[in-house]
């Protein structure tokens, strides 16, 4: 059961991160809004250390999502309230092929170009 918890509130970090990446927003705004320090969640994801209720909260609040969705609590037929369904697609598929993603952001536009044509002929 502690495998358990630990490996949701590891999520829970990490789906944080993760909405702070496509929202274009900081650790240092989430954290100066929630009240916390930034290295609260620096070592949220590196000790696997769990935020209190009020705090979890707060940052779904502060991210515009529900809770449910940081947590990625399993049989909850919605989605977030607050984000479209297009929405929580492309957090999906960033979370998917995000390497793919930071690999393809090193490439010159040349190289890019190739791989465009290549996938065309797919």
């Amino acid at each position: 059961m502690t495998n358990f918890i630990n490996s949701l509130f590891m999520t829970f970090w990490e789906n944080v991160e993760t909405e702070l990446k496509y929202q274009n927003k900081t650790r240092k705004q989430l954290a100066s809004k929630v009240g916390i320090d930034t290295t609260t969640i620096s070592k949220g994801l590196s000790n696997n250390s769990i935020p209190s209720a009020d705090i979890a909260l707060k940052i779904a609040n502060f991210l515009n999502i529900s809770l449910e969705s940081l947590l990625e609590i399993s049989g909850n037929s919605s989605n977030s309230v607050n984000a479209s369904e297009e929405q929580q697609n492309q957090i999906f598929l960033y979370k998917k092929h995000s390497e793919l993603i930071k690999q393809a952001e090193r490439l010159n536009p040349q190289q890019l170009k190739a791989i465009e044509d290549l996938m065309k002929t797919m």
